[in-house]
């Protein structure tokens, strides 16, 4: 197996002295030492002005469409089906947004948008939130100028190798000395094997990591041989293994992931009215995911003197606290009845690719798992 990781190392490496030869002084050269573009701040050409008059609420009630960013290429997580309509996990969120917002689930155009572009994205105004599998970090919490909201999946990084060529979801980071490991550009996925392999101590010999614009190209490198190693969240990887039909095939490992990943929305900085109103969609789902209210039963929950919490949670009592957030009553019923709770939204995406919540810190709370919502009070 190390003699063809040698061979193949040494072709990525002509292809790279080949292209800086080509490129001169072009910085794109340093990027895999360098952060990248979308989590450097301080790059002029992040410098976007994001001040706005009034609540983004505002400009998206009266424009009528939710622009929501999105992967586009994320198995299970928003991906076009055969018509071009946007299915996923993330894709769902959005929706859910959506019914909140405008009252109708379908009023939301999805922006596939790769990880090098999605921040300037989203600061320019291109976009009004990212349901994008963003990483939560520090840097992006207060450098980029976007905030985020509830964690809607957690995750981790691992890699994910031919089982052909030795690896085994037993195989550890030490296994991959010398391999060329493939990943899409503009996420926190170079920096994180990186430290990893350097915990290995000095022993380990390294690898040559290569870029790509977008994992459905990383993928195509993996099949094609290009790559030894892929590397992205467990999900991304488990979904890729899936629809390519090669569960005996290739290994996902470690077992335990080499970092934390928690996923959810990202919108910009300084609109606290519509962070509330993102966050409080998200919480709604949970909610009623907690309590059992699902898109088919949700007209048994209404009854206030039954069910005081989700009364006035789904508007059928007073819905005043939907009404003072600049949102129709039944805000948060049009999204559990029109898209579903959050577990809905999870099975009917995830669970086929065997990405199921029990004994995952997607579980509720209640079964040993992180997702949990604030009171509705």
């Amino acid at each position: 197996m190390r003699k063809h990781w040698t061979l193949r190392r040494l072709a990525v490496l002509l292809g790279f002295t080949l292209l800086a030869a080509a490129c001169g002084d072009d910085d794109a050269a340093d990027d895999a030492d360098e952060p990248d573009a979308a989590d450097d701040a301080d790059e002029p050409e992040d410098a976007v002005d994001v001040t706005q008059a009034g609540s983004l609420l505002d400009t998206v009630q009266a424009r009528g469409t939710l622009l929501c960013g999105v992967s586009g290429s994320g198995t299970g997580f928003s991906v076009p089906d055969p018509d071009g309509r946007m299915i996923g996990f993330d894709a769902d969120m959005c929706r859910a947004l959506a019914a909140a917002v405008l009252g109708d689930s379908e009023a939301v155009e999805h922006v596939a948008l790769t990880a090098s572009e999605r921040f300037t994205s989203l600061l320019a105004g291109d976009v009004d939130v990212l349901h994008r599998n963003t990483t939560w970090t520090q840097s992006r919490d207060t450098d980029v100028g976007g905030d985020f909201g509830p964690t809607t999946f957690y995750d981790g990084q691992q890699l994910m190798g031919r089982v052909a060529d030795g690896f085994t979801a037993d195989s550890t980071v030490s296994d991959v000395d010398g391999a060329v490991v493939c990943t899409n550009a503009g996420t926190t996925t170079e920096k994180n094997i990186a430290e990893a392999a350097a915990l290995e101590g000095p022993g380990f010999g390294g690898i040559v990591l290569q870029t790509f614009e977008d994992f459905n190209q990383v993928t195509d490198a993996f099949i094609a041989g290009t790559c030894d190693l892929i590397t992205t969240d467990g999900s991304g990887l488990v979904g890729r293994r899936a629809v390519n039909d090669m569960l005996d095939d290739w290994a996902i490992f470690p077992a335990t992931p080499i970092s934390k990943e928690p996923l959810g929305p990202m919108y910009r900085q300084n609109d606290s009215k519509w962070a509330d109103v993102v966050d409080w969609t998200v919480y709604a789902l949970i909610i009623a995911d907690e309590a059992g209210v699902t898109s088919a039963n949700i007209d048994d929950f209404l009854d206030p003197d039954e069910f005081p919490q989700l009364a006035r949670l789904f508007g059928s009592s007073d819905g005043e606290l939907q009404t003072s957030m600049g949102l129709a009553p039944d805000a948060f019923y049009q999204a559990v009845k029109q898209v579903g709770n959050y577990d809905e939204i999870y099975s009917s995406n995830l669970n086929p690719l065997g990405l199921v919540r029990e004994g995952s810190a997607n579980a509720r709370w209640t079964e040993g798992g992180l997702i949990y919502a604030p009171p509705a009070r």
